[in-house]
């Protein structure tokens, strides 16, 4: 039991830093090595760890929407970044630099890679949740499985 009381600990503190370095990876990667891929795995590696230490319904509880739907969403950002150069005349995934005045924070420069990298980052996202939302609930303690002592196969 203290076991159990030092993963759940340590989860809660990790939990939303692991979440934060994730997003920091997919914004300071899109001009350099990492982005939505690394990114992605980033919180993959954070929702494992929830999962570990409260099980499925917690990491169902945190994500509200179905895990399909941000798959399907980052597949259809990514393929729409890709496409779009192609039908304004430019090759698949060509990117360019966009530079922003905004009122608070100045002049904000981007590349339109950026998109495409969140698209990345919602794909993995959403493959890691359909991955433990492919695990199933958590069996009942009086299951035939938890009586008999066997490991389905």
């Amino acid at each position: 039991m203290k076991q159990l009381r030092i993963v759940d600990t340590s989860v809660r503190v990790l939990y939303h830093s692991i979440f934060v370095l994730s997003l920091y990876f997919l914004f300071a990667g899109h001009n350099q090595p990492g982005g939505g891929f690394a990114g992605g795995l980033t919180a993959g590696a954070a929702i494992s760890l929830r999962y570990i230490a409260r099980g499925v319904g917690s990491v169902r509880r945190a994500f509200p929407v179905q895990p399909w739907t941000i798959l399907g969403s980052g597949l259809l950002l990514s393929a729409t970044v890709a496409i779009v150069p192609l039908l304004l005349g430019g090759a698949v995934l060509e990117h360019d630099d966009v530079t922003v005045e905004l009122p608070l924070l100045g002049t904000v420069k981007a590349t339109t890679a950026l998109p495409f990298d969140i698209g990345v980052y919602l794909l993995v996202l959403g493959l890691t949740l359909m991955a433990f939302e492919a695990f199933g609930d958590e069996p009942e303690p009086d299951s035939d499985l938890a009586a008999d002592g066997e490991a389905a196969s």
